[in-house]
């Protein structure tokens, strides 16, 4: 693997091909899963609202900005920014397929989460990460994420929020 530049991109008006962040989003979906201790071997066989996400992500996040990283022409990461609702935006969906970690991809996304966030005026951005997701968590917090009070009643996440 090439140390290729990253360059952040924004899907669709400049991002890779659907296709390409359908990948990212299965592999992200199917590993979530597998984490769960609920395996589901491919796309077709996640949840349904997880299933709609891969085959039809215009349609999912036509109201988000989505972000895609790049490295040598190649998709390598992502991340879903939700609009502000009040004064909040909310990361989801992020991931670096493992070839490309440790390379500053995650950071990149989420530093450029938070100028978008606050273009928009937003004053905070916010997240939640399963809680066994310990290197996840421990970037966020070197980006200055604390824990929030939960707004997921879903076992096993953590909430997060940075002031921007």
């Amino acid at each position: 693997m090439s140390d290729a530049p990253t360059t952040l991109l924004r899907w669709p008006a400049e991002g890779p091909s659907d296709e390409s962040l359908s990948a990212l989003l299965a592999a992200y979906h199917l590993r979530t899963q597998a984490e769960k201790g609920v395996p589901v071997g491919s796309p077709e066989n996640l949840p349904a609202r997880y299933r709609a996400e891969v085959e039809a992500p215009r349609t999912a996040f036509a109201g988000d900005t989505v972000l895609v990283a790049t490295s040598g022409g190649t998709a390598a990461g992502c991340v879903v920014l939700s609009a502000p609702a009040g004064a909040r935006s909310e990361v989801r969906r992020l991931w670096t397929e493992p070839a490309f970690r440790g390379r500053g991809i995650a950071s990149a996304l989420i530093r450029a989460s938070f100028a978008l966030s606050a273009a928009a005026g937003a004053d905070t951005v916010r997240l939640s990460v399963w809680k066994w997701r310990t290197g996840a968590i421990g970037l966020y917090e070197r980006l200055g994420f604390t824990v929030a009070e939960s707004w997921d009643e879903r076992d096993g996440l953590v909430c997060m929020e940075r002031a921007l």
